[in-house]
Order: C-alpha cells, then sequence, then structure tokens
C-alpha cells in the first residue's frame, strides 16, 4: 500500500470518535491486509484515499486504476460479524447483496467492491414522481430475500448474528429497561405497565407461523444500492439480528414516509407482505402480524444502537467516553408506547 498516498478523513459528527485507526500499528497491519487482498484480484492503490471513521465502523475507500473504487470496512466486536455475515449473503443470495472480495471474519473486516449509486440517489434525481413505486419494488425484493433465508437461520446464528428471537423479546425489554440510565421514572412506569401486553403480541406473533429469520435492521435509503433500474443491492449488515422477519419493515416504511408523507405506508406494507402470501395466511393475517412487528421492531433498533468500538465515542477535548447509546435507546424505548399503529 503507498506510504505516501494523499488521505482525507471525514469523521463526521464524531469529531473526538476514538477509532482502531487512530493506532499507527493497527492502521499499517489493515492497509497492508488490504493491499494483499487487492493484489489477489490484481488490483493496487491509485490516487487519493477516503477515510470515513464513526463510532460504529472504519470505512476506507480506495481508488483502484479504471475499475471503479473499493470499500476497506472495518467492525467493532459487537458487529464483528457482518464480515462473515456478508461472505455467507453472497453466497446464498447471489446478486441481491455485495460479494466481497476478501473477507477476515475474525478480525470482523472485509474488502468489498463498489455497488453504484445508491438508492437514495435515484430518490434524489427522481422528476416522474415514481419513489413511492420504486420503494415497493425495494420491499417486495427484500421479503424474498428473507424468505430465501429462512433455511439458514440456524447457521445466520452460528456466524454470531445477535438473536432477538420473537418469544425472547420480552425478557430482552426487561433488561433494557432495567439497564437503561437515560429512562425517567415516569418512562420506567409506563414500559412496566406496559409489558403484559407486549408479551401477549410476542406470543401472538410467535405462533402466526413465521419463522424468525435474519433483519436488516437499518434498511434506509442509503443502505442499498440501485445499479439500474429494478436492481437493487443490499448492503450494511452491521445491525442485523435474527428475530421475526416483518420488524424489517419499520425503518423503510419510516423512511419513505418521511419523503412522500404517511399516505403511502398501506401501500408498501402490502408489497412487502405479497411475497409472504400462500401457505393459507390470509392477507389479513399477513397485516395482523405486520402490525405487531411494527411495534416490536423497537427492540432490534435498541439491540443495534451502541455497537461502537470499546473505546466508544470521546468529547472534543480528547476526555472521558460520552454516552450517547442510553440516550438513543431509550428514545426507541419510548417508541414502544407512542407510536401509531401501520
Amino acid at each position: 500500500m503507498q506510504p505516501d498516498a494523499r488521505e482525507t478523513v471525514d469523521r463526521g459528527d464524531f469529531p473526538g470518535a476514538v477509532t482502531p485507526w487512530d493506532r499507527p500499528g493497527w492502521r499499517a497491519e489493515a492497509l497492508d491486509w488490504a493491499a494483499a487482498a487487492l493484489a489477489a484480484h490484481g488490483l493496487r492503490e491509485s490516487g487519493q484515499r477516503q477515510v470515513r471513521l464513526r463510532p460504529w465502523s472504519v470505512l476506507v475507500r480506495f481508488s483502484v486504476g479504471d475499475g471503479g473504487p473499493v470499500w476497506f470496512k472495518a467492525n467493532p466486536p459487537a458487529s464483528a460479524f457482518e464480515a462473515g455475515l456478508t461472505r455467507a449473503l453472497a453466497d446464498w443470495a447471489p446478486g441481491s447483496v455485495l460479494r466481497p472480495l476478501a473477507v477476515d471474519a475474525a478480525r470482523g473486516r472485509a474488502l468489498l467492491p463498489d455497488g453504484g449509486p445508491l438508492f437514495r440517489q435515484a430518490l434524489d434525481e427522481d422528476r416522474a414522481g415514481d419513489g413511492p413505486r420504486a420503494w415497493e419494488a425495494v420491499l417486495g425484493r427484500y421479503a424474498e430475500l428473507q424468505r430465501s433465508l429462512l433455511p439458514h437461520t440456524p447457521e445466520i446464528e452460528a456466524l454470531g448474528v445477535p438473536g432477538a428471537r420473537t418469544a425472547a423479546l420480552p425478557g430482552m425489554l426487561d433488561r433494557m429497561v432495567e439497564e437503561n440510565t437515560a429512562l425517567d421514572d415516569t418512562d420506567r412506569r409506563a414500559l412496566h405497565a406496559l409489558r403484559p401486553r407486549f408479551a401477549g403480541w410476542c406470543a401472538e406473533l410467535a405462533g402466526a407461523g413465521i419463522g424468525d429469520t435474519l433483519d436488516h435492521s437499518d434498511l434506509h435509503d442509503a443502505q442499498l444500492f440501485a445499479p439500474e433500474p429494478g436492481r437493487y443491492t443490499f448492503f450494511d449488515w452491521g445491525d442485523a439480528s435474527v428475530t421475526h422477519p416483518f420488524c424489517s419493515l419499520l425503518v423503510p416504511a419510516r423512511a419513505a414516509a418521511r419523503r412522500y408523507g404517511p399516505d403511502v405506508l398501506p401501500r408498501l406494507r402490502d408489497a412487502y407482505l405479497e411475497p409472504w402470501t400462500g401457505d393459507g395466511r390470509t392477507p389479513g393475517e399477513l397485516r395482523r402480524a405486520a402490525r405487531l412487528a411494527w411495534r416490536l421492531a423497537a427492540i432490534g433498533r435498541v439491540s443495534a444502537w451502541g455497537r461502537f468500538f470499546p473505546a466508544g465515542p470521546r468529547d472534543a477535548d480528547g476526555g472521558a467516553a460520552v454516552e450517547t447509546g442510553d440516550a438513543d435507546r431509550a428514545r426507541w424505548l419510548r417508541e414502544l408506547l407512542t407510536r401509531p399503529p401501520l
């Protein structure tokens, strides 16, 4: 790897975030690994290197000549499963996910090809008003991906993807409420009062006949590529968990509703549910299951938020770690109390 390559570093809204990139030894070893992986594919770094540092990932964009950029990603221990999961998904669902050029599952790192334009870019450039229909196509394709992964659920868990099984969600809620330092007494009382209803929702959803499988958990419009009309590639699985698949609907539906208004929600819900029809399930039963998962999906977001590098983000002066996770987890827990129905 070129030692004198020009480099830009983007820390976004986390100027004091501490990541392994800040350790010269780690950085040198990671770049050597990436150089060897590029060479194995007949590629060599050229031009400017762009580094994107966040508390939850290290992302490096390498220019490699005329073939388009290549991306190095390193995850913290709590989401280190992503590298191995990405490799497995490429075998189980080719064409729906990125196929990595190289993976070091033990160290939570991968080298990935460029996936083309983001879906968000396609929506921003949409002049014909086709965005809601494009979201319907995305959700239908994603549901098909989830259905295809149902037989692989045990293997997905074996890769280290966190479990949030539907039947286990009440116990997870108990722990989350107990451990969260940002909840006040009013929040805690309200969540404790909700607990019996919450357990009933979980039991009903677990008995609806659709097994738990992979939930991306953060599938917004910048988490998939749209390299050409009607073709979509899903990526960035670091927030994933194994839970009821319908929990996946929450984040993309909310993203689309923010852009197009809440009237799109029924269409998006039905587009997502269409691949799940059959097997004796009625549309009414599927919509009921989706309404339940719409509420329960907050637990997946609570679980995912805070998968930071161990040092965590630090304040701008380099002082003690700033605890940002509990406040965001509390926000998602409060949504259990306030979210309007789907």
